[in-house]
């Protein structure tokens, strides 16, 4: 009796891998990509980890430094002649949890926090927001510290759109003062 799923020879799971890869938003860890891959019951965990080593090995996965995971135009090449070869409910699975994952790394990429060393020895957050059009809002504040420089980073990620309102708010809610001086003259 075969193992449940579509996924059970090393070229389905390359080409599972290549699809996977050529539809992620951004490069991935490989618990990331591990975990889109086994969206079918027929996947093998320890031929997936080789499949992942061969595609780097032939250069159409590319894995950085850091250790994040991108296709290469050779896979996304590759990815596209096989793309049709992958059962259809295996693309909607992947699709389901390249959804989720897109949006998160589409979120993470407009949300920035940084650790600043200063010359003088100081250390300050530098916050940014953007959206699909550019930068919304850039915010650098001193810290006494490292960690609170770190933490200012930690919650601003956390909810960057409740500062971003509180800021504008404050600042459209103060007096103008050209318009005082307007009534006042």
């Amino acid at each position: 009796m075969s193992p449940p799923g579509f996924i059970h020879d090393e070229l389905d799971v390359k080409m599972l891998v290549l699809y996977i890869m050529s539809h992620v938003a951004a490069p991935i860890d490989f618990f990331k990509l591990i975990d889109l891959a086994l969206c079918d019951g027929g996947v093998d965990y320890f031929l997936l980890t080789k499949a992942i080593a061969h595609l780097v090995e032939t250069e159409n996965l590319l894995l950085t430094d850091d250790q994040y995971y991108s296709i290469t135009e050779k896979g996304r090449r590759n990815s596209q002649v096989c793309e049709t070869s992958l059962p259809f409910s295996v693309r909607t699975k992947c699709d389901q949890n390249l959804a989720v994952l897109n949006a998160q790394l589409r979120r993470d990429a407009q949300v920035r926090g940084e650790h600043l060393l200063r010359p003088d020895g100081t250390h300050a957050a530098r916050l940014a927001l953007d959206d699909e059009a550019g930068n919304l809002f850039t915010l650098e504040l001193l810290a006494a510290s490292e960690e609170q420089a770190l933490s200012l980073c930690r919650r601003f990620r956390s909810n960057p759109e409740q500062v971003y309102h509180s800021v504008l708010h404050t600042l459209l809610e103060l007096p103008d003062p050209g318009k005082q001086q307007d009534r006042e003259g």
